[in-house]
C-alpha cells in the first residue's frame, strides 16, 4: 500500500484538482485507491460526489485506536456510469473536522500520529491524503502518516518560496518521526500559456530540477469536472478533456514507479 500526502500550505493552488484527478486515473486502471479528506472544506470529499457523509475522518481522529479510519470510509458517489469499473473510496471530511485541530493541541502525546494509527490495517493500493492549505496539526498527521509526499503548485509569483518551506515542514516531519520522508515530487498545476506562467514555472523546474514532475495544464475540463463531481474522463467530448487524462496518466507513472533514493 502506498500512501501518498499531498500538502501546500497555500491555499488556491488546485492541490484538490490534483488529487481528484489522480484517483479517477488509478482507479481507471484497476487500482484499489482511498481517499482521504483530511481539509475541513471538505472539496475532496465533495469533489468525490459524496453529500452529508455521516461518520467523517474526525470521528477516527477521535476515537484514536489502529483501523479507526476503517469505520467511516465509503465509495465515492461517481457510480458506474461515468465509466469505472471501480470507484475510489473516501474517508471523508465535513466542517466539524476545523475543531479537531485545537483539541489534538492538547494531546502531548498523540497530536501528530493519530491518522497513522487510525490507518493500521487497511489494504489499499494507493492511499490520497488531501491535507488542508496549512501547516497545522492535520497536515501533520497527514504528512506523519505518509511514505511520501507530492508538494503542488502553481506557476505564480513566490511560488519557490512556498515549496521551499513545504519542503522544510517535510524534512522536520522526517525528523520528528524517526524515519525520513520522502518527497515524491513537486507538481505545477494550473499551468498556462503565458509568458508569466513559463517564467514561474522555469524558477521551480531551475529551483528543485531533480523533483519537478509533469505538470498540469490549465484546461476548462479539469475544473468543469471538479465542480460537477465528476471524473475528469466522464467528461471526454470535452475540449482538453482527453489531453488532462494523458498528463494525469503520465503523472501517475511518475509517481509510482520505483523510487528513487536521492528524492
Amino acid at each position: 500500500m502506498e500512501i501518498l500526502a499531498v500538502a501546500n500550505q497555500k491555499g488556491g493552488v488546485g492541490k484538490t484538482t490534483v488529487v481528484l484527478g489522480l484517483a479517477a486515473r488509478a482507479s481507471a486502471r484497476g487500482e484499489r485507491v482511498l481517499v482521504v479528506d483530511l481539509d475541513p472544506q471538505a472539496n475532496a470529499t465533495s469533489g468525490l460526489a459524496v453529500w452529508d457523509p455521516a461518520l467523517t475522518v474526525d470521528h477516527a481522529l477521535a476515537a484514536d485506536r489502529p483501523g479507526a479510519i476503517a469505520s467511516v470510509i465509503g465509495p465515492a458517489g461517481w457510480g458506474p456510469a461515468v465509466g469505472l469499473g471501480a470507484v475510489p473510496s473516501v474517508a471523508p471530511a465535513s466542517p466539524s473536522l476545523a475543531g479537531r485541530e485545537p483539541q489534538l493541541a492538547n494531546d502531548p502525546v498523540g497530536a501528530q500520529d493519530r491518522l497513522a494509527i487510525a490507518l493500521d490495517g487497511l489494504d489499499f493500493d494507493l492511499v490520497l491524503i488531501d491535507c488542508p492549505p496549512s501547516l497545522g496539526l492535520l497536515t501533520v498527521n497527514g504528512l506523519f502518516a505518509a511514505h511520501r509526499a507530492l508538494v503542488v503548485t502553481e506557476p505564480g509569483a513566490w511560488a519557490v518560496d512556498g515549496v521551499d518551506q513545504m519542503l522544510q515542514t517535510i524534512a522536520r516531519v522526517g525528523q520528528r518521526r524517526g524515519r525520513p520522508l520522502p518527497v515524491a515530487g513537486i507538481v505545477v498545476n494550473r499551468l498556462g500559456r503565458t509568458r508569466d506562467n513559463k517564467y514561474w514555472y522555469e524558477q521551480v523546474r531551475e529551483a528543485y530540477p531533480l523533483l519537478v514532475r509533469s505538470p498540469i495544464q490549465l484546461r476548462a475540463a479539469v475544473a468543469e469536472a471538479s465542480a460537477q463531481s465528476m471524473p475528469i474522463h466522464a467528461l471526454a467530448g470535452r475540449a482538453g478533456a482527453v489531453e488532462a487524462m494523458e498528463q494525469f496518466d503520465l503523472l501517475l507513472d511518475e509517481l509510482l514507479e520505483p523510487a528513487d533514493a536521492g528524492l
